[in-house]
């Protein structure tokens, strides 16, 4: 049976726009805009799309490092929101997150001794004198030697900082890591072993990931299920084998084409997207993608279109907001 850890309901992030002299508000970035999903005790949910479609934004507001503008964040029946700084302090220690930049997100002032002693001492998780035995078990966790713990950041390489990332995301306990992009400024072959390391991490200690990334081919190998977001919508969301097996939403399609086969011998039909992704300061009406969409109608325009099953071969949970999935998948609806 699974259990529900985290719920978003109708979360909204609209950064305020300050223009004249007063500096008043003139508009709003809409980054995210009123989105709703839920992760399962255990899982890997992950979030993919374009550059500035909003899933860096949607793991950051619920962590309440940006304050959200509207919605519900509940974790583990705990409305994040209603709760005040000290208690959101206190709660941390179930949520983590492991930035992006393995640079810019350890101090370089620090050993990594004091890296994962601020951390539990913050949170209060162990007695100052059992600490040292955790940081050692810590470091051979994610693959470091003990002889590592006194060096500063500069004395390690890109893949290295990332696993001290998560040795310092560990070190509280959590239940909930939030992967923003995490992988993305390593190499390949690092990028393997940070993977595979984290879903060791999460059979051994039972952990929740929400993964944010661009990279399909990383999410295909660490997800269970995948939510595509496109200008602060979700367009999509379904478990990993349907979504990569049978994606219904055409930009979900078009994202798909763009993955590299490995066998030459196979040979795939890029779709190419025309355009550029509008800008989240006035987005288009009705359905955000209808500007680039190839099946785009005057509905498209004028209608925001529901995330919905249909009845076209999806599994359960398989959801997709376009209003023309069925005309699509049986060829009624050609590409204008």
């Amino acid at each position: 049976m699974t259990t529900e850890l985290l719920k978003v309901k109708n979360l909204k992030q609209h950064f305020p726009i300050k223009g004249g002299i007063f500096g008043r508000t003139v508009n709003h970035v809409k980054a995210v805009d009123d989105i709703s999903f839920e992760i399962n005790e255990g899982e890997t949910l992950s979030i993919v799309g374009e550059s500035g479609c909003g899933k860096s934004t949607t793991g950051r507001a619920i962590l309440r490092l940006e304050e959200p503008t509207s919605g519900e964040i509940e974790f583990d029946g705990k409305d994040l929101l209603a709760l005040n700084k000290r208690q959101m302090r206190e709660m941390r220690k179930e949520l983590q997150i492991i930035f992006q930049d393995p640079y810019a997100s350890i101090n370089p002032r620090q050993t990594v001794r004091q890296i994962l002693n601020e951390a539990m001492h913050v949170q209060n998780v162990m007695p100052p004198d059992q600490r040292e035995e955790r940081m050692l078990e810590l470091l051979d966790i994610v693959g470091l030697g003990s002889h590592q713990l006194d060096r500063f950041p500069h004395e390690f390489s890109g893949g290295q900082r990332q696993r001290i990332g998560i040795a310092r995301a560990l070190s509280v306990d959590p239940r909930l890591i939030i992967c923003d992009e995490s992988v993305s400024a390593l190499d390949v072959s690092i990028q393997a072993q940070v993977l595979n390391l984290l879903k060791e991490l999460q059979r051994e200690f039972n952990l929740t990931y929400l993964f944010i990334a661009h990279d399909l081919g990383v999410v295909r190998h660490i997800s269970d299920r995948v939510i595509v977001m496109y200008l602060g919508k979700i367009v999509e969301i379904a478990d990993k084998k349907s979504l990569f097996d049978n994606p219904k939403h055409p930009y979900t399609k078009t994202l798909l084409s763009a993955i590299p086969s490995p066998d030459p011998e196979v040979l795939k039909e890029n779709v190419i997207l025309k355009g550029d992704v509008p800008s989240p300061i006035d987005p288009p009406s009705g359905c955000r993608f209808h500007t680039r969409c190839p099946f785009a109608s005057d509905k498209c325009k004028e209608e925001e279109p529901e995330l919905r099953v249909t009845e076209t071969g999806m599994t359960e949970g398989h959801q997709a907001a376009c209003h023309f999935i069925e005309e699509i998948e049986s060829g009624e609806r050609l590409p204008n």
